[in-house]
């Protein structure tokens, strides 16, 4: 199938943007690398009357390092695509579980296309970005005709492909506060070969002071329709030692709390039993990591 007609803009402001949303409302769509979007035009599942071009919204692109009072915040553009995040040694340094994650996102030729806001508001339960983001305490940026507002990542996916972006607002961005403790990470993805979409992924945060946790965001993805934070596991290690992690009560209370707390959905080839199973197996292993 082909798309249906539509008009084209290709802006290069975002009051250009935002002055085409006011104007045409649902019936616009706004296109970032495309790489979910086209395909959907395709089979027909979207049919705009407008599509809004940002690739010419410079504003919108890179990595930034800002100064929030004594914080150093890293602000990550919506346009900027999933290899300049693979590639930056911004990310490298400061956000390095972003790095580990980029690998896992499809394949090269979508990765140089594809772009964080456009992972970010598709609102793909599967997709790595969404639960790195709340890992890593994200804040998403949002313009509007009315100004500016941030929300914080894990408040931001409501449901399946449903995110808190209002029809007449774009995602600027997303920020990212570096704590000013210690920290480590983890990233795991199952899927049944590389590319494909995950049947179960983890992404884990740890802020610690001499190896003593003093914050844990524990975030699943691809096991329900929205990442899911494990809060019970979360609790449990904090206060612990790193050293700790690898002790077999705290890895086994560790399980049970994800497995009790998470309600997870089947897909098309995997059943939530399945994915209830694999929660645990990916927290165990999250944990001997950790404590290495």
């Amino acid at each position: 199938m082909k798309a249906a007609a539509f008009d084209y803009r290709k802006v290069q402001t975002i009051d250009q943007a935002l002055s085409l949303l006011q104007d045409f409302g649902d019936n616009a769509k706004l296109i970032a690398g495309g790489q979910s979007l086209l395909p959907s035009l395709n089979m027909r599942l979207s049919a705009p009357e407008l599509l809004i071009d940002l690739n010419g919204v410079d504003e919108l692109k890179g990595i930034k390092v800002r100064s929030d009072g004594h914080q150093e915040v890293i602000f990550v553009g919506a346009m900027t695509t999933h290899t300049e995040i693979e590639d930056s040694q911004i990310i490298a340094e400061k956000l390095p579980l972003l790095k580990k994650a980029v690998p896992h996102i499809a394949h090269r030729a979508i990765r140089n296309l594809g772009t964080w806001g456009g992972s970010i508001v598709y609102g793909d339960p599967a997709a790595e970005w969404p639960a790195c983001a709340i890992a890593l305490d994200g804040v998403m940026v949002i313009a509007s005709p009315d100004g500016q507002r941030k929300m914080k990542a894990k408040d931001f996916f409501k449901d399946l492909y449903t995110t808190d972006l209002q029809a007449n607002e774009i995602l600027l961005g997303t920020e990212f506060v570096i704590s000013s403790l210690l920290t480590c990470d983890y990233f795991e993805e199952l899927a049944r070969r590389h590319g494909d979409y995950a049947i179960a992924g983890l992404t884990v945060q740890l802020e610690h002071i001499a190896g003593i946790v003093k914050e844990a965001r524990i975030v699943y993805f691809s096991v329900a329709s929205t990442p899911m934070i494990a809060s019970q596991a979360q609790n449990l290690l904090i206060g612990n030692s790193l050293a700790k992690m690898k002790e077999l009560d705290l890895i086994a209370q560790c399980q049970s709390a994800v497995r009790s707390e998470i309600q997870t959905m089947s897909d098309l080839t995997n059943s939530a039993k399945m994915k209830t199973h694999l929660i645990g197996v990916l927290i165990e292993r999250a944990l001997k990591s950790l404590a290495k």
